[in-house]
């Protein structure tokens, strides 16, 4: 039998509980995006089926998706910068903008403490991912 893999960092998405499914999706794809590009460690190596069909790596361990209120979300963002985390944000700005060059201006046009945060990915060592994200429940 084959021992279990443990990972001693986590993987997570946290997303605001007031968005809708398909904005749920959009802005948990966006976020991992940015965890992928730049921790190339978090991922694993390319997969191939029996038939030999190769098909693209992926993260190497789960991720795993959190749901809180607009107030858990900010909470959660003070957290994450204050352990000094590597993290992605998504804000309901950049639901009205079509293109990473618009998404950035779109960002960089709102102070910190002002940003209207849908969702926030981060990846570190468990015990500070969880801290971060304490209050907030898992995703149904």
């Amino acid at each position: 039998m084959d021992e279990q893999i443990r990972f001693d960092t986590k993987l997570a998405v946290l997303l605001r509980d007031d968005l809708a499914t398909w904005q749920r999706l959009n802005v948990t794809a966006f976020l991992v995006s940015g965890l992928a590009a730049t921790m190339p460690e978090l991922t694993g190596l390319p997969y191939e089926d029996a038939d030999g069909t190769p098909y693209l790596p992926m993260f190497r361990q789960p991720v795993l998706v959190f749901e809180g209120s607009k107030e858990q979300m900010t909470v959660s963002h003070g957290r994450v910068l204050g352990r000094e985390l590597k993290h992605s944000v998504f804000t309901a700005d950049l639901f009205a903008t079509g293109n990473d060059r618009d998404n950035r201006a779109a960002v960089k046009a709102v102070r910190q403490g002002e940003l209207d945060l849908v969702g926030i990915a981060l990846h570190g060592p468990k015990n500070a991912v969880d801290k971060v994200l304490k209050g907030a429940r898992m995703h149904p």
